[in-house]
C-alpha cells in the first residue's frame, strides 16, 4: 500500500511537470495566450482519473504560487493567479476533476474521453471569463469575446487530442500493469 502511495505521488508530480512544460507552448492571442496547459490537464485527467489528475493540477498551481516559474512564459507567483489569467488557472482544477470524474462514471474510451475533455475545457473557459471580467473590469460581452470565443475551436481540438492520446497511453499503462484501473 505504501509503495502504491509513493508511486502515485511520483506520477502526480510527473504530470505537474508535464503541465508546466506544456504551459510554455503558447500562441499569443491578446491578453490570454493559447497554451498547451489545457491539453496537458486533459491528458492527466484522462490517464489518471479525477483524484490523481486533480492532484497533479493542484501541485502545478502550488508550485507556481510559491514562486517556481511554471506558469505560461516561465512566470510564477500569487500575482499571476490574481491577474487576468487567474480564472483559467483555477478553472484547471475543475477541468481535471470533471474530466476524470466523467470518465470514471462512464468508461475510459475515446468517445467518452472526447466528451469529458470538451466539457472540462468549457469549465476552464467559464472560470476564465468570470475572473477576466472581475479582474479587468471588462463588460460581459467583452470578457466573453476575449476569454472564450478565440479558445473554443482550439479547445475542442486540444480536447480531442488529449482524449485520443490519453486513452492510448492509459490502455498501454494498464496492459503493462503500471497503472491500476479505477
Amino acid at each position: 500500500m505504501r509503495d502504491q502511495k509513493l508511486k502515485f505521488l511520483v506520477v502526480d508530480s510527473l504530470f505537474a511537470v508535464i503541465i508546466a512544460i506544456l504551459a510554455q507552448v503558447a500562441i499569443p492571442l491578446g491578453p490570454i495566450p493559447l497554451t498547451g496547459q489545457t491539453f496537458a490537464i486533459g491528458l492527466a485527467a484522462t490517464i489518471l482519473g479525477a483524484r490523481h489528475g486533480t492532484i497533479s493540477v493542484l501541485v502545478y498551481i502550488v508550485l507556481g504560487a510559491v514562486g517556481i516559474p511554471v506558469f505560461q512564459g516561465m512566470t510564477a507567483g500569487i500575482g499571476i493567479i490574481f491577474g487576468p489569467t487567474g480564472g483559467f488557472i483555477i478553472g484547471f482544477i475543475f477541468n481535471a476533476l470533471l474530466t476524470g470524474w466523467l470518465l470514471e462514471k462512464t468508461k475510459f474510451t475515446v468517445p467518452f474521453a472526447i466528451i469529458a475533455n470538451i466539457l472540462g475545457a468549457i469549465v476552464t473557459l467559464i472560470f476564465g471569463v468570470l475572473w477576466l471580467k472581475v479582474s479587468t473590469g471588462l463588460d460581459w460581452p467583452a470578457a466573453f469575446l476575449t476569454g472564450m470565443v478565440p479558445f473554443i475551436i482550439p479547445g475542442i481540438i486540444k480536447a480531442v487530442f488529449a482524449a485520443i492520446l490519453g486513452i492510448l497511453i492509459r490502455d498501454r499503462l494498464l496492459k503493462a500493469k503500471l497503472l491500476k484501473a479505477s
